[in-house]
């Protein structure tokens, strides 16, 4: 019978369910750590979430300042590159106009260089045409004082007759050529 009374007092316990003084002693315990737990752990574990959370926040503070300080600086970049557009296109014009002022102030050097070698070649012209003139006249001059000569039957050696003589009949030459021209 004594292993049916334990066989029968062991079916009457629930092994899922403890008995009560283990159930009450194991909340009164759970009650005992759980408040030393929520008097020493949880204060530390608030003021623990409380810095994270104000470094959380602090960092988005500080993002949000970097952001506006780089937004700054992007604009004061834009500002500056946008004058140094401006200062680039200004000296760009200032360089084209000195060079337009350049090739103007060298074109009309060469124009004054090209009319002075003009007038210094119609200089040399005139002075080889009154030399020619002159040669001609001289030439013309004893071709004529020979032929006189001959044709006189005398010698006109004398320089001053020479002269006048040569003069005489080339200055009706031109006045030849001169009535020839008007009568055109």
């Amino acid at each position: 019978m004594n292993a049916q009374v334990l066989l029968a007092a062991t079916e009457a316990e629930n092994p899922l369910i403890p008995p009560i003084p283990e159930l009450i002693i194991g909340l009164i315990a759970f009650a005992i750590v759980f408040g030393f737990l929520a008097k020493k752990l949880l204060p530390n574990i608030n003021k623990v979430l409380e810095q994270r959370r104000e470094a959380i926040e602090g960092g988005i503070e500080k993002a949000e300042a970097l952001q506006a300080e780089a937004q700054r600086t992007l604009e004061e970049y834009k500002a500056q590159r946008a004058n140094a557009l401006h200062e680039v296109a200004r000296l760009r014009q200032e360089a084209q106009e000195q060079g337009a002022a350049l090739i103007a102030e060298m074109r009309a050097e060469g124009q004054r260089q090209r009319e002075e070698i003009i007038a210094a070649g119609h200089a040399q012209i005139e002075a080889d045409r009154k030399a020619a003139a002159r040669a001609l006249r001289q030439d013309v001059g004893k071709l004529a004082t020979e032929l006189a000569g001959k044709i006189v039957g005398e010698s006109l050696e004398d320089v001053a007759r020479q002269s006048r003589v040569v003069d005489r009949f080339l200055d009706g030459l031109d006045d030849t050529a001169a009535k020839a021209e008007a009568s055109r």
